[in-house]
């Protein structure tokens, strides 16, 4: 909007009538009951403020053209109320420069068009969700996460473990991706105590939702109130209330319990199930499904991420029957102890195995740049990039879709773009909607915006 405001020389004041905002229609309203009021005030009093209106815009209108004296009352008048109106509603917002103004201009300006984006389910967990959350969130407010609740280690696994709680690391980072970043509360939600007995490791925004948790009786509740004081576009829901644990059966028949061990194992997963191994799925995250649009999976860790929210029946099953447009975005780079010499396609069919249906995706999203520097730490542990194996991919009944989702290092780093990866995202979701061309990006622009 302030491109848009910048471009066309917009005063500052005027931006109050940059369409789209929804406030120019209460503009008019306000002012027509005025006008009626004070008519019918004056009615009341017997002063016939009509006849003497009339009489006095006859008057003045013998010696001046009728059309323009109209035009100058009417304008004279609008600005008035105008200037009347904003200055009141600053008033009481307590806002009394431009910067703040601004602010308020922008914010509007955003939600009224944000609104109205596409219903987007993003199934994950993991730094791989919060990176995609960011990038989502400036696409559409219809945004509802789903994360997987089987984290059993570090600050989330102690307070699992000692309070009894849902882990809250993964819901803490979700929350802090769909707020606005520079906001200072967003800063401490993310804040790690590096000292104190009891305290050292855990973050903020963990204790603060587990106090939360204690009491509002459940942490739907507690999800939902500190997305309140973030002020937070979307929703962020756990898969299952249940106390889901991961269980991994290894291909060398070795049986792993816990999220944290599995990929310590240094194994092939062959399966991977909870404990207790039905867990029941939030109604609501079930009626986000049902009314999506469009559905995401990944990135993120392929066996502790994102698999085990379809370990969750009625998630599977649901995203499986669901016509919404559904993706999956692939890991750049294999994770060692976990996706060892994994190629795209055995991502994919690790997915399908688990949620027990062919259907769950129609598009595989990955990467096509690797750096010519590639940075040597990837090597010495392990990681290598994922190799796109198109035949096989095909074989499943999945197409491919791939741009440059990368960040821009000079080091040689591999790290998701959330910006490249939600706009690649919605190029896709707009071309199998509507057809190459798109009200958000035409082919062109989309190529260019993959490039920077």
């Amino acid at each position: 909007m302030k491109n848009f405001r910048n471009s066309m020389k917009m005063p500052k004041e005027a931006g109050w009538l940059i369409p789209g905002l929804q406030v120019k229609r209460w503009f008019a309203l306000i002012f027509v009951g005025a006008v009626f009021m004070v008519l019918g005030f004056l009615m009341l009093c017997d002063i016939k403020p009509i006849f003497y209106t009339m009489e006095f815009i006859r008057k003045i209108a013998s010696n001046i053209s009728t059309e323009w004296l109209a035009l100058a009352i009417i304008m004279f008048g609008g600005a008035i109320f105008f200037k009347g109106w904003q200055k009141t509603n600053l008033s009481i917002l307590d806002l009394h420069n431009g910067k703040d103004q601004e602010t308020i201009l922008e914010a509007l300006y955003r939600r009224r068009k944000l609104n109205r984006g596409p219903k987007i389910v993003a199934i994950g967990g993991g730094t791989g969700l919060s990176m995609l959350l960011k990038g989502i969130k400036h696409i559409t407010n219809n945004i509802t996460a789903v994360v997987t609740v089987g984290d059993d280690g570090g600050s989330s696994g102690r307070l699992r473990e000692d309070m009894g709680v849902l882990p809250p690391g993964d819901i803490r980072n979700c929350i802090a991706a769909l707020a606005d970043d520079e906001d200072l509360i967003t800063k401490l939600f993310q804040y790690r105590f590096k000292s104190g007995e009891g305290l050292e490791g855990h973050s903020f925004g963990n204790l603060f939702l587990t106090a939360l948790c204690a009491i509002t009786g459940d942490m739907v509740r507690a999800v939902k109130e500190s997305s309140n004081v973030l002020s937070i576009r979307g929703r962020v829901l756990p898969a299952t209330l249940d106390d889901m644990k991961l269980v991994a059966e290894m291909e060398d028949g070795r049986i792993i319990h816990g999220e944290s061990n599995i990929p310590e194992a240094h194994g092939r997963v062959k399966r991977l199930y909870t404990d207790p191994v039905h867990c029941k799925a939030l109604e609501d995250v079930i009626t986000a499904i049902k009314d999506a649009d469009l559905i995401i999976m990944g990135p993120g860790s392929l066996y502790t991420s994102v698999i085990p929210n379809l370990l969750v029946e009625e998630i599977a099953r649901e995203v499986a029957a669901s016509n919404a447009k559904k993706i999956y975005v692939c890991n750049i780079m294999t994770q060692p102890g976990e996706t060892d010499n994994y190629k795209v396609s055995d991502h994919i069919n690790a997915l399908m195995q688990h949620a027990n249906s062919r259907k769950i995706l129609d598009t595989v999203l990955v990467n096509d740049f690797i750096p010519s520097n590639l940075a040597s730490k990837y090597q010495m542990a392990g990681s290598y990039p994922v190799k796109v194996d198109v035949e096989n991919v095909r074989k499943l009944g999945v197409s491919i879709f791939s741009r440059k989702l990368i960040e821009d290092s000079k080091e040689g780093y591999v790290r998701h773009s959330s910006n490249r990866v939600a706009r690649a995202i919605l190029y896709w979701y707009k071309k199998e909607h509507k057809g190459v061309k798109s009200s958000f990006f035409n082919h062109k622009e989309a190529v260019a915006e993959s490039s920077k």
